[in-house]
């Protein structure tokens, strides 16, 4: 994705859980038209697949399926797949389980009534994502039977693939496995409605795809080839990064590594397959961990910390090149923060990725950090922060004193109005697309952050609510937007 020729963007990063109610129902909509009335044109969301317990939406069952908590009750009724009595029993038990009993009645109700229009969308989905719905879904079933244990956990003939267990499992569970597949047609259609409402308005949707998936998903069961693991299925080594200034022993990530060798043989079809669903999902795709394209740090699995890795080259060049082949108006980015090779920088501007430019990380050094936002050159995506740093307000008020004195002076006030300052230097910087996180935009602390990377809690639950967002506050940042002449000519 070259965004040199375009004109430049503002953009929002709000995942679809910190909406109201978290659900692709009504809050989302609205939020589009917010975005439209404040002249943003990029809606920024964190990947919408099926997360494990933890919540991450970096770890997941699934590298296609969407997650069922976003499917919103409120349009199934709307379309009367379940009663207003539903709707009611739904707003006063937000639980999972009462939520899939609804969904469950759902298909009940769409069985005995849609008519052959709607059974036959159902059926054209369930083929067209054949290749890794059957797998997501015979998967998913076999999980509850084993009590939610990790697949290299179940019993030898399921863990193993054996064909006569599995095609029995899929006999015996045919209901459940329909069932899995019509929640994700739901899913589907709910967010492919958002996104058509969203472009119809001017506003492009810009999805985020982790490098790794994680060993415990649907993906590495039906694909063990495909992956770095030991006759038993183990994996051999696991993904993670060295040690550097922020910690002596590194990060032991735990997802398994790709066995690059065999995805090659066959010209990348899974990461091709993976790619077409993000097609079909976003107009902009962010690939999270870029540089593990170039080379990835493999730690052996017997391994407690990341301290005994080693870089193994991966084949980028060949897969992007791929990637282009067979979708050529794909729009790109690369995550590319930490410690970047002369290689890694190579391969993103081979097909003129935008790379990450966050001003959080801007100052405290010297004038050559690449963060501040006179070294930011066109082809970039700048950010106040991630969803991994805290809100810039968080920031600023936990900085050291050589932080702020660096900011102070770069901005010439030791008095800024904050968040605004730091908002206002990413909008008026020279990268083509420029994305705040909602928290800024709403002026909250970092009691209020997304994710702390490195914990286990308290993350991924932040959500906003419309009160939070005076008329006042909305104008002030229309008038942001507007004055960086990034609203839509």
């Amino acid at each position: 994705m070259n965004i040199k020729e375009q004109q430049q963007k503002a953009g929002v990063l709000l995942h679809i859980s910190s909406l109201p109610l978290g659900v692709l129902g009504q809050n989302a909509f609205q939020f589009v038209d917010f975005l439209v009335e404040t002249g943003v044109s990029v809606w920024q969301t964190l990947p919408l697949n099926l997360p494990h317990s933890d919540g991450s939406p970096y770890q997941c069952l699934s590298a296609h399926a969407g997650n069922p908590a976003f499917i919103s009750i409120q349009k199934l009724a709307e379309k009367g797949l379940v009663t207003p009595t539903d709707l009611v029993s739904y707003f006063s038990n937000h639980s999972p389980v009462h939520k899939h009993k609804l969904l469950a009645k759902a298909y009940e109700t769409f069985r005995e009534t849609a008519g052959i229009a709607r059974q036959l969308a159902f059926r054209r989905f369930c083929r067209k994502h054949a290749h890794w719905l059957n797998d997501f879904a015979l998967f998913l079933v076999l999980r509850n039977v084993f009590e939610h244990q990790g697949w290299n956990q179940w019993p030898a003939g399921y863990k193993d693939r054996d064909d006569k267990l599995l095609a029995k499992a899929n006999k015996q569970h045919a209901d459940e496995i329909r069932l899995i597949k019509f929640i994700q047609f739901i899913f589907f259609e709910q967010w492919l409605e958002l996104k058509h409402y969203a472009n119809l308005k001017g506003v492009q949707m810009f999805g985020d795809v982790p490098i790794f998936v994680a060993y415990d998903s649907a993906d590495v069961w039906a694909n063990p080839g495909l992956f770095k693991l030991d006759e038993r299925g183990n994996m051999t080594v696991v993904a993670g990064v060295p040690p550097d200034y922020f910690s002596a022993t590194g990060q032991r990530w735990g997802n398994p590594h790709y066995n690059w060798r065999v995805m090659e043989r066959d010209g990348f079809k899974w990461w091709l397959e993976r790619m077409a669903t993000q097609h079909q999902l976003f107009d902009i795709v962010r690939i999270d961990h870029f540089r593990g394209l170039q080379a990835a740090w493999e730690i052996p699995a017997n391994e407690d910390t990341a301290i005994n890795g080693r870089w193994t080259l991966a084949p980028g060049d060949a897969l992007l090149a791929a990637i282009y082949k067979r979708f050529p108006k794909m729009h790109l980015v690369a995550e590319d923060l930490g410690i970047i090779t002369p290689e890694v920088n190579a391969l993103r501007e081979k097909y003129h990725l935008p790379g990450m430019k966050i001003l959080q990380f801007a100052f405290g050094g010297g004038d050559d950090n690449a963060y501040l936002p006179h070294h930011i050159g066109r082809n970039g995506v700048v950010y106040t922060g991630t969803h991994d740093n805290d809100t810039t307000l968080g920031w600023y008020y936990s900085a050291e004193e050589h932080v702020k004195r660096h900011f102070h002076a770069y901005i010439g006030t030791d008095q800024p109005r904050m968040p605004d300052a730091m908002m206002q230097m990413a909008l008026e910087s020279k990268a083509n697309l420029a994305i705040i996180p909602m928290q800024d935009i709403l002026a909250l602390d970092g009691a209020h952050r997304m994710n702390t990377p490195g914990t286990i809690e308290n993350n991924w639950n932040w959500r906003f609510n419309w009160a939070q967002l005076s008329d006042e506050r909305k104008d002030e940042f229309r008038q942001m937007v507007l004055h960086s002449g990034r609203a839509p000519h």
